[in-house]
């Protein structure tokens, strides 16, 4: 087990390729035990060749992007993939400059069956950067921030988390004390960490990858909304609204707004100025 940390990753702050990734979004994940072409044919991604390099990808993707016109809202791309040794036998890397939307969650659960699936993601300007560590099937640990994470076992990854240089206390919680860290380049060493990977500039810059278009993914239905805002006095407002909440009000609304005005003679519509008020 490589020993690596966030400082073997400084290389990323000169990196013009990795400046691209951050400034345009993308999502680079690594799934032991499975081929290239059978990750894109997992992903629902339509062949489209080979390229050569960060170059070649960056051009396919560009000419997608131009078969049709260019469309803000379409979210397909093409992803590369290829193979490189790690721990316990071959990954397959796949890279998508495709503004952070990552692998779908049904395609990694299917990909990490019987292995492991580490991916990392920026979703370009904004910005949000996430992790996702999935192990049989399972997401098991998950994060935008190493001090609030998520997944079946939120917490197995705090030792490693500490160990590349994220600034936690024992207990997984942000540690006031601890010196900063670059935080995209502790997440690279994490992913070091869990798949043996080494991920270097020119090692994407010099793959030949196996190339797909990924469709647009559909639009996951939404249960909910949460609002959970604390100020700067650290006075916190939640408030969660199921949709079935949401829709009973809009309709309710919707309903009043619709509704018919009635006077009664010598009284005020609803809303209206008193008799007196009116001049009459």
């Amino acid at each position: 087990m490589t020993l690596v940390t966030a400082h073997d990753y400084a290389w990323i702050r000169t990196s013009r390729l990795f400046r691209h990734m951050l400034e345009n979004g993308y999502t680079l994940t690594l799934i032991r035990g499975r081929a290239p072409r059978e990750v894109l044919r997992a992903m629902g991604a339509q062949p489209r060749g080979t390229g050569q390099g960060t170059a070649g990808l960056m051009a396919a993707d560009d000419a997608h992007r131009a078969e049709g016109g260019y469309d803000y809202w379409d979210e397909s791309y093409v992803a590369g993939a290829f193979s490189v040794p790690g721990e316990n036998g071959d990954w397959t890397l796949v890279l998508g400059f495709d503004g952070g939307l990552g692998i779908a969650g049904a395609c990694t659960e299917l990909l990490s069956q019987g292995g492991r699936v580490v991916a990392h993601s920026t979703n370009g300007g904004k910005p949000i950067h996430l992790f996702h560590w999935f192990e049989d099937g399972q997401l098991r640990t998950t994060f935008e921030g190493p001090s609030s994470r998520d997944g079946n076992t939120p917490d197995e990854l705090v030792p490693l988390l500490r160990e590349v240089g994220f600034p936690l206390t024992p207990e997984g919680e942000h540690d006031e004390s601890a010196p900063d860290v670059d935080g995209k380049a502790a997440v690279l060493a994490l992913a070091e960490r869990l798949t043996g990977v080494p991920v270097t500039e020119s090692l994407l810059q010099d793959a030949a990858y196996e190339l797909g278009l990924v469709p647009e993914q559909p639009a996951e239905e939404w249960t909910g909304v949460v609002i959970d805002i604390t100020d700067a006095h650290g006075e916190r407002l939640y408030r969660e609204w199921t949709y079935e909440e949401i829709a009973t009000a809009s309709d309710r609304a919707r309903a009043e707004a619709d509704a018919p005005v009635v006077i009664t003679y010598g009284e005020p519509p609803t809303g209206g100025r008193p008799e007196h008020q009116r001049g009459e």
